[in-house]
């Protein structure tokens, strides 16, 4: 007896290589055009518009129009995931390009993930909100802590308001180029905006890179490994990396 879902015809989707080039280009949480989907993975807009049209019918992207254009974006968080999982496994089982992209340790460094931060940066946010509580793990997955609500309304970022929103609201992402956990869900969304807000990264409109600054690395560095060293004292762990109780960058 076949039990359970079919992903058969998931998978044959994910299988072609310029259906899986469009839905990696589409990782970075924009939505892009047909022409601009079929310039990333090289084949003709036709033939991309095929594709879109398949990836449509089996729900794993949605599509918007604006006057002529017609703009194609990632369904939801749940797509974003599967493909950032299987970012992972490929990794880890060797299948990598045999050309790397001189844009690959950047990409390692911090990029987006969806709408979250990933890398190296984005592991080692996760770990220092876990170590200080901030952030909880429960038999339920995570939480945010009563102190990890004070914490980010100091930061700047309305807990409150973020949980309303209707999707997950955190939750771990595993790495693919770390192996270890980054902050998902509209919480990590939150996070990263906040850290292009006050200028201490950039996004990079040619890639998955996150660019932050000489100067907001300092700060990104100072908050969250003084968050590992001052547990005791968080309200003075976030004004020291900020240098003030703005935060400006």
């Amino acid at each position: 007896m076949k039990d359970g879902p079919n992903i058969s015809r998931i998978a044959a989707l994910l299988g072609d290589r310029a259906r899986a080039d469009a839905l990696t280009a589409l990782m970075t949480g924009t939505a892009l055009t047909a022409t601009e989907l079929a310039a990333i993975a090289g084949v003709t807009k036709q033939t991309m518009s095929a594709h879109l049209t398949k990836l449509l019918d089996a729900a794993l992207i949605e599509v918007e129009q604006q006057g002529r254009h017609r703009y194609f974006r990632l369904a939801d968080e749940d797509v974003a995931r599967l493909l950032e999982s299987l970012m992972g496994v490929a990794f880890r089982t060797g299948a990598v390009r045999l050309i790397s992209s001189p844009r690959e340790p950047a990409l390692r460094k911090a990029r987006i993930c969806y709408d979250h931060l990933a890398g190296e940066l984005g592991v080692l946010a996760y770990e220092a909100l876990i170590q200080r509580g901030v952030v909880e793990v429960s038999t339920k997955g995570l939480r945010l802590s009563a102190a990890g609500v004070e914490w980010f309304a100091r930061w700047g970022v309305d807990a409150g308001a973020v949980a309303r929103q209707r999707r997950t609201f955190c939750r771990p992402c595993l790495d693919w180029s770390e192996r270890r956990h980054h902050l998902a869900g509209s919480l990590g969304a939150a996070m990263l905006s906040r850290f292009c807000q006050l200028g201490w990264a950039l996004r990079d409109n040619k890639s998955r890179a996150i660019r932050f600054t000489p100067l907001g690395e300092r700060k990104f560095q100072a908050l969250f490994k003084s968050e590992a060293r001052d547990s005791k004292n968080p309200r003075k762990a976030v004004l020291e990396a900020a240098g003030s109780p703005s935060l400006r960058a």
